[in-house]
């Protein structure tokens, strides 16, 4: 049996076969409902104004984080670049409230670079009906073609990963070179409004976070059924044995494929709604840190389950805003330790350590009640020794 580690594929959980009763109904709906609890109800009302537009920020996080998960959890394909698709789905944001903010004149960037018009690949983000959809679907797009070329030629494993990883440093570099497009490193920012509403108001702020919240748990619906689909079955048969799926006749390249681009179409959409409640997107975003940092949230949370994504997401989040604010001179060093010790102690994350505490006492009561004598450690050992002898 092979020891588990943070970055081998833990199985991913499957619906049981056949008809399930209420309380299996029960129980699979249960993340869903306490986290639209907490966060519908509870957060808005404990949280002051500040603290709950971190909190719309960290669910950004967990909309990215869960497609990583899909990707990685489930799928078995580590990515290391994908802040790329996040990036993009920004700046297609940033692009859109950057142009309405600079009213009939270009941005100011592209003042100070020279330009005397407007770029013709900057005019179709005018519009929002263009826009919002191509944050979402130009990452896609993009990501399903790269993984069909990629996983066609049947690059996996590490070498998949230095792909992607390569990719974030590519597009980080050539947006910082392109000033006069860009903003180069200082990126898109100085946004005032959106759909009329003032982004500096409060109210606008508390509309973004519920509109976030939305848009997460409608994220977590599509993500579970996805996983409980048919092609999710497929999906954790590749991650598992991808030689047997291919000699049964799928093309696993086609639906790795698939995989990444609806992986990266979250990103997008996570970057999409970043952008207007952080007021700044730049090449920095796009780079090979945050995509690692994107990584370990679901490592931490727990690969192979959608509620371990959005928990990963917001507790590693919520670690580094407290310990920046706590320990600034030093934050990056307990952040680096935090890191290394979940993925030591807890390899299969938080999630998974929890299934595993939960089975062993529910296994240890069902012994109980049925009046067996729980296992000791070295019993099961010695009573093999003694047999074989």
């Amino acid at each position: 049996m092979r020891r588990e580690t943070a970055f081998s594929a833990p199985p991913a959980p499957l619906p049981a076969p056949g008809k399930p009763g209420l309380l299996l109904y029960a129980r699979e709906a249960a993340p869903f409902v306490i986290t639209a609890v907490l966060l519908f109800v509870v957060a808005p009302n404990i949280l002051s104004d500040f603290r709950l537009n971190l909190l719309a920020k960290f669910l950004c996080y967990a909309i990215l984080a869960i497609g990583i998960d899909l990707m990685w959890g489930y799928t078995g394909m580590l990515s290391l670049g994908q802040a790329v698709w996040f990036g993009l789905g920004g700046y297609a944001m940033a692009m859109y409230l950057k142009l309405h903010a600079s009213g009939e004149s270009i941005p100011d960037f592209m003042n100070w670079s020279g330009l005397e018009s407007l770029p013709w690949f900057w005019e179709p983000f005018r519009y929002a009906w263009f826009a919002i959809p191509a944050a979402m679907v130009l990452p896609g797009l993009l990501g399903f073609v790269l993984g069909y070329l990629v996983f066609r030629s049947r690059v996996k494993g590490a070498y998949f990963s230095i792909v992607t990883q390569a990719l974030a440093l590519i597009l980080s570099i050539f947006f910082v070179g392109q000033q006069q497009y860009t903003g180069g490193t200082n990126g898109l920012t100085n946004y005032t409004e959106l759909f009329g509403m003032n982004l500096a108001d409060t109210s606008t702020q508390h509309t973004l976070y519920y509109i976030t919240v939305g848009v997460l748990l409608a994220v977590f619906l599509v993500a579970t059924w996805i996983t409980r689909s048919p092609f999710g079955r497929l999906m954790v048969a590749i991650r598992d044995d991808e030689e047997r799926v291919r000699f049964a006749g799928y093309n696993v390249g086609f639906m790795k494929a698939l995989v990444f681009g609806v992986s990266a179409a979250m990103a997008g959409l996570a970057g999409a709604l970043f952008v207007p409640q952080v007021g700044i997107i730049s090449p920095a975003n796009l780079g090979i840190v945050p995509s690692i940092e994107f990584v370990l949230l679901v490592a931490v949370g727990g690969r192979g389950t959608i509620t371990g994504a959005v928990l990963g997401a917001v507790l590693v989040s919520w670690a580094r805003s407290y310990l920046s604010e706590t320990y600034p001179d030093t934050w990056q060093y307990f952040y680096g330790a935090l890191f290394v010790g979940a993925v030591v102690l807890f390899p299969a994350g938080v999630v998974g350590f929890y299934r595993r505490v939960a089975g062993e006492v529910t296994s240890r009561v069902s012994r109980l009640r049925a009046g067996a004598p729980a296992p000791v450690a070295g019993m099961e050992m010695d009573a093999r020794v003694g047999n074989a002898d």
